[in-house]
């Protein structure tokens, strides 16, 4: 009877562990739209994020505006699931002495991922929508100098 029991338990927790494998990599899946390469080019210059899978609970993306032959805006970023937690982290040449920043998932959506960090100076919310498959806006928003500010950005998929 001490057998069946332990072995009962013991699979049990086998089970257990399993589906708590599944549930900490759904976040990261449901953003999988993200991944490849984007661009948006307007008058100012071209704004690049190029989206890759590092493994199955880490992406990673490097993103650049470019003005005319300048790097104007660099910066690299990763979103990790840990757990139940999934962290949009930015780090910024030139920001925050090149230091990350961590921003922690708001809300999620099939089709949108809202992440904030309210003690940042600027932005204090990141978000990304899927428009379509080969469209997405990035938006940026918060107080910047003590003024509601956003900032909007179409990418388009690059083939």
């Amino acid at each position: 009877m001490f057998q069946k029991t332990t072995s009962l338990l013991l699979l049990l927790a086998l089970v257990a562990c399993k589906n708590q494998e599944t549930t900490e990599k759904e976040k990261i899946k449901a953003a999988t739209w993200l991944l490849g390469n984007w661009e948006s080019k307007s008058a100012e210059g071209s704004l690049k994020e190029n989206w890759s899978q590092v493994n199955d609970s880490t992406f990673s993306a490097t993103s650049y505006f470019i003005n005319a032959k300048d790097t104007v805006h660099f910066e690299t970023i990763r979103l990790q699931q840990v757990g139940e937690q999934l962290t949009y982290t930015a780090t910024i040449k030139g920001q925050h002495n090149d230091k990350p920043v961590a921003f922690t998932l708001f809300s999620e959506t099939e089709k949108q991922v809202i992440f904030e960090n309210q003690k940042n100076d600027y932005p204090q919310k990141i978000s990304y929508t899927k428009i379509t498959a080969d469209s997405i806006v990035a938006q940026i928003s918060g107080k910047l100098q003590g003024k509601q500010s956003s900032e909007q950005f179409g990418l388009k998929k690059i083939k």
